[in-house]
């Protein structure tokens, strides 16, 4: 009798151990449950970078300037201005360009320097490409030319077109073509070329910004 009573001591026990047992795997996720039911992590939102524009040269914001070129033995200095402002310098304006020069000549042997032809392209543009240039405009006089040794000096006036709505600046190329003599009392003559540009902003082309 006290053997039976052990054994079902024993079974009871056992099945209270197990049940247990059953109770706590219960209260736990499921293996294939484990990391599979996290909710998606969503992407932060990415920043977007903007580019200030840059501001458009402009060789002429202070009114005018002044380049010193050299041809050979030529040495020029032109100095370049516009009577029209420059918050005048619109696409569809007629914008004038003036230039005075003078010249020296080393060695100074009495040899005299003559302009044979001044000639003006204008080429408008913006940040990213380059329209179609304007008609080149020249000035030019029978030979030997206009004599530009100082104290001579040269001047002329030149005018830029309408240029196209997208246009911010446009870049006008000089080229100065001289006849120098080969000596103070020859009618021989060596030639000599130089070349200089400048870039004016557009006023309200493309909604630019002008700078210096």
């Amino acid at each position: 009798m006290r053997l039976a009573a052990r054994r079902r001591r024993a079974v009871f026990v056992t099945a209270v151990a197990v049940t247990a047992v059953l109770g706590l795997t219960g209260c736990g996720a499921p293996p294939w449950a484990q990391g599979g039911g996290q909710a998606p992590v969503s992407a932060s939102p990415t920043a977007t970078m903007t580019t200030a524009p840059q501001p458009v040269r402009n060789d002429l914001s202070s009114g005018s300037t002044q380049r010193s070129l050299t041809a050979g033995s030529v040495a020029a200095t032109v100095n370049y201005w516009s009577t029209l402002s420059m918050d005048r310098w619109t696409a569809t304006a007629l914008k004038p360009v003036n230039l005075s020069m003078e010249t020296t000549v080393t060695p100074n042997d009495g040899q005299k320097v003559y302009l044979q032809r001044a000639t003006m392209t204008a080429v408008p543009g913006n940040a990213s490409q380059s329209f179609a240039a304007l008609s080149p405009q020249s000035d030019q006089t029978d030979a030997p030319g206009y004599l530009v040794l100082s104290p001579y000096s040269y001047s002329q006036t030149f005018n830029v077109g309408e240029v196209p709505a997208e246009a911010t600046f446009v870049t006008l190329q000089f080229t100065f073509e001289f006849l120098v003599q080969t000596t103070p009392t020859s009618n021989e003559f060596a030639k000599q070329t130089a070349s200089d540009s400048l870039t004016v902003a557009i006023a309200g082309g493309g909604d630019a910004s002008t700078g210096g």
